[in-house]
């Protein structure tokens, strides 16, 4: 009996998974020749996302070369070559004589202990470590394994954009000689408000207010929520830039357990509020960094109520949301604000243009402070790289771009995992990010990251800390990857280097048998 069961990869489109052999089941999808992706890719992609889905588990051998072949209706160098794909992400492995399967599980990172919720201060020490990760980050002869901005031009479609430019100045040469005034570009707020529709907002024009990238979206909604003095809840752990942002703005940290897997705990978020802990929440429902995990559609409309029911603004960063890797894309909190209390804030940094530094935020009832802060701040973005993405976004060419980069995204991380279980210590645990490009990996035994970030700072590799990420001690020994950079020879040197020095630091051998994680279910 053939069973078939429908899904959905990274790029949107389908997958049909079945079972043509009940002793050894085999993932088969229907190649489109008009793909922009060859034959042996789409073939790579269905069994990655078999494997994912648990439908070809580890230690399984996968169906012979001609087999495949056959039933594809493809070539045996196209099965080769895809069979060499899933070898270099770290899926499968071959064994001599024997054939390829499937590689071990590395363990996931399971829900942490017990947490205690405290008020705190982003204290000094904090601060400088920032500020050395940071430093160290932006060093151009350093091997950045860490840092989530894209540095790999072939992720970016500068090509296009550089000649829509051009052409923009040829028919309006008077755009760069007058300036920018507030709200900004009506043709550019009209295109974000046709795409939230994707993400379940509905919004006008006027409801949008443009900023100088995510964070000055996230310090505008902060500085009109708060008074200094204020305690804002985050989640545990956290992008690490939020802690000088809020002491900056003398606000003080809360921080709220938040599952590897589900995201922000929304009993603990309920108990506060009842308590009126907090006067504002930052979250990351859909892509979070640096876990890369995402809430449940369920948990999103909860966490609406939520903060319509206590009056307590949500400042959600949608900022990896359109890198989701499930398709469609699950809605934003935002979608669900009957109130008005969600303040939704992104950019296209991650996905278009990161020089551009173009972002924007839809505030719900806080519009209005949050556009005069705006004004006062930094006036408007430009006229000519607003009008230059409006017309990439107006084009057509967004969302065929979204596509390559999820599919990249998808293969990077499953390679980067793959490297991991190679050449780290045994016991090493990682996240399975459902978007984006940055994954969290937990060390085995008493291991200090800051420890291996100064080692391999010696060696001119970069790696941030699970230290950065909280305010608290828990997340020593702990760290974020990064994978948008090119995966050549000198990135993957790094990260085995990585592994190499976390090893000594263990005592572990590494894990070269433990293979790769499967994508977690939703439940």
């Amino acid at each position: 009996m053939v069973t078939v069961t429908q899904n959905h990869y990274c790029d949107g489109y389908s997958l049909r998974l079945q079972q043509l052999y009940p002793s050894n089941p085999e993932a088969t999808v229907s190649l489109a020749p008009s793909s922009d992706q060859r034959l042996y890719q789409q073939l790579a992609d269905s069994f990655a996302e078999a494997i994912h889905e648990g439908t070809l588990k580890p230690g399984k051998r996968l169906p012979a070369i001609r087999r495949v072949a056959q039933s594809h209706q493809v070539s045996v160098n196209t099965v080769l070559n895809a069979w060499q794909l899933l070898e270099d992400r770290g899926l499968i492995e071959a064994r001599p004589q024997s054939g390829y399967y499937v590689r071990g599980v590395l363990p996931a990172v399971t829900r942490h202990g017990e947490h205690k919720t405290r008020v705190r201060d982003p204290g000094s020490g904090k601060l400088d470590l920032i500020d050395k990760v940071f430093a160290a980050q932006n060093h151009p002869d350093y091997i950045n394994i860490s840092l989530a901005c894209p540095q790999d031009s072939e992720l970016f479609p500068a090509t296009r954009i550089a000649r829509i430019t051009a052409s923009l100045l040829r028919r309006h040469p008077n755009l760069i000689g007058r300036y920018a005034l507030p709200p900004g570009s009506e043709r550019l707020r009209e295109e974000i408000a046709r795409r939230a529709l994707h993400a379940g907002q509905r919004l006008t024009a006027d409801e949008i207010t443009l900023t100088h990238g995510c964070m000055e979206a996230l310090q505008l909604a902060l500085r009109a929520v708060t008074q200094p003095g204020d305690c804002v809840g985050l989640e545990s752990p956290t992008y690490f830039f939020l802690f000088p942002l809020l002491a900056s703005l003398g606000l003080k940290a809360l921080e709220i357990p938040t599952d590897p897997q589900h995201g922000l705990s929304l009993d603990a978020l309920e108990m506060l509020l009842q308590e009126q802990r907090i006067k504002a929440l930052i979250a990351m429902p859909g892509v979070q960094n640096p876990l890369g995990c995402g809430m449940s559609l369920a948990n999103k409309k909860r966490l609406a109520k939520l903060v319509n029911t206590y009056h307590v603004p949500l400042i959600e960063d949608g900022l990896y949301d359109e890198l989701q890797f499930d398709w469609p894309l699950s809605p934003a909190v935002k979608a669900f604000d009957r109130d008005g209390w969600v303040i939704y804030c992104t950019s296209f940094t991650k996905t278009v243009a990161p020089d551009f530094r173009i972002g924007w935020t839809a505030a719900g009832r806080f519009h209005d402070a949050i556009a005069r802060l705006k004004a006062v701040s930094s006036m408007a973005e430009s006229a000519l790289l607003s009008e230059t993405l409006a017309e990439f976004l107006a084009s057509g060419g967004y969302d065929h771009h979204l596509r390559t980069l999820r599919r990249r995204y998808a293969a990077n991380l499953d390679e980067a995992r793959g490297l991991i279980a190679r050449y780290f210590p045994q016991g090493t645990r990682a996240t399975l990010p459902r978007g984006g490009f940055v994954f969290w990996v937990e060390l085995p035994g008493n291991v200090k990251t800051t420890e291996m970030f100064d080692r391999l700072l010696q060696e001119q590799i970069c790696v941030t800390p699970g230290a950065l990420y909280s305010l608290s001690e828990r997340y020593n020994h702990a760290l974020r990857l990064s994978c948008c950079y090119p995966f050549d020879a000198r990135y993957s040197r790094a990260i085995q280097r990585a592994g190499e020095i976390a090893c000594e630091l263990s005592g572990l051998p590494a894990g070269e048998a433990q293979g790769v994680p499967l994508r977690p279910q939703t439940v």
